[in-house]
């Protein structure tokens, strides 16, 4: 029996969506824009990074020639290998919306059929009354913000009100999301928690996919900074996924980062946390230890997207990018007789692009493991060819939506 890893780089899209208009995106490319910049000069930060983006062990894995095949063109600066190894493709999404929750669950076998409930871009974001119903059942003297906004900006802008009078910061974004930031000691951790579980149940009649928790510390709006202690509640999936589907069949599910939380933790056997990508990375090459026969691991490498995408951090995310692709033989030096490693993304979020959301792209799918020969397998129709590609080398049933590419 074999084993799985599903790498999701957090809003590592490649361009090319057909549906990109729709959405606002059209001529988004989080990978070729990063490229772009890099190539130019303007992905330099002294001290981090500095010329083309280097991803080798990616390149081999095909990213380039996937990159060409989703947008048309091949990521500028980068040299093309000749040969490179692996299964490689790119898939489009078919779900609705372009956020997290919607691409995770895509790519475990269950896309987003249903429109999401959206909070008003102008004016107060949250309706008085569902506000009066939060302050009221959560005891709380009244919530800051009330708005679309950045994480970082809103709390270094009313970090120190929030200090003051004890109210919580609520934003919420073009994401179906209602944030709420508080100081991770003054307000506490645990009265957040609380708060969090408290609106994600005054928000299920209204279809919002999340509720964040995003604590923070620091004295100061020049000091505050968001701890690691993020906590996601989200609504639980429609129909069972490739998770459920597999603990059903007497598997583990090893979910590191938040992976647990976009599912609600269901189909998850055992949840592990860690803060940043190299702690991430740490984290999972630690379950690939342990991981059985039969088993999936699923991690989310979430900086890519928090710190750089929605920051419009083109050096950031490059180096990032970069660190990532020079652990990957780590990664192999893991792998046992028949595991497969695939490698996606769930969304995009060009750095170079108009406000700090997401952005509709394709993602890229590199996949490789002892014994799985080098061949394209195109662009794939839905993520959901990704879920039912790991059910198949897992042994078991197909679902209902994508189709294996093995």
């Amino acid at each position: 029996m074999a084993r799985a890893f599903i790498f999701v780089l957090d809003s590592f899209g490649i361009g090319g969506a057909s549906d990109a208009l729709k959405y606002g995106d059209d001529g988004s490319n989080t990978l070729g824009h990063i490229a772009e910049f890099c190539a130019a000069g303007a992905g330099d930060r002294k001290g981090l990074r500095s010329g083309p983006l280097k991803l080798p062990n990616m390149s081999a894995l095909g990213l380039l020639h996937i990159a060409k095949e989703a947008s048309g063109f091949y990521p500028a600066g980068m040299p093309v290998p000749e040969r490179v190894f692996g299964l490689r493709g790119a898939a489009s999404e078919i779900s609705h919306g372009k956020d997290t929750p919607s691409g995770h669950w895509e790519i475990a076998g269950t896309p987003v059929t249903f429109d999401w409930g959206y909070f008003p871009a102008e004016g107060d974001a949250f309706p008085p009354e569902l506000v009066e119903a939060i302050c009221k059942k959560a005891e709380i003297p009244g919530i800051l913000g009330n708005c679309h906004a950045s994480g970082t900006e809103i709390i270094a802008r009313l970090g120190e009100e929030h200090l003051r009078t004890g109210k919580p910061i609520c934003y919420t974004s073009t994401d179906s999301v209602f944030q709420i930031a508080a100081h991770e000691t003054h307000f506490g951790l645990d009265k957040l928690v609380a708060l969090c579980t408290v609106v994600r149940e005054l928000l299920d009649p209204l279809n919002i996919g999340r509720v964040i928790a995003r604590p923070f510390v620091g004295e100061d709006s020049k000091s505050f900074e968001r701890t690691g202690n993020r906590q996601d509640f989200s609504v639980p999936p429609p129909e069972p996924t490739l998770l459920d589907r597999l603990t059903q069949a007497e598997r583990s599910v090893h979910a590191v980062g938040k992976i647990g939380d976009i599912f609600a933790h269901k189909g998850v056997t055992r949840t592990i946390k860690a803060n940043g990508n190299m702690a991430l990375m740490d984290a999972t090459l630690k379950v690939m230890d342990e991981a059985a026969d039969g088993d999936l691991v699923f991690t989310n490498f979430v900086d890519f997207d928090m710190l750089y995408g929605h920051r419009r951090d083109v050096p950031g995310y490059a180096a990032a990018l970069e660190a990532f692709d020079r652990r990957l033989p780590e990664v192999n030096r893991k792998l046992k007789p028949g595991d497969l490693v695939l490698l996606t993304a769930d969304h995009g979020c060009d750095p170079t692009w108009r406000g700090t959301d997401h952005t509709r792209e394709r993602v890229p799918i590199m996949t490789f493991g002892p014994g799985i020969r080098s061949r394209a397998v195109g662009i794939r129709s839905t993520y959901a060819d990704i879920g039912e590609t790991v059910a198949a080398h897992l042994g078991i049933a197909p679902g209902r939506y994508g189709r294996s590419f093995l």
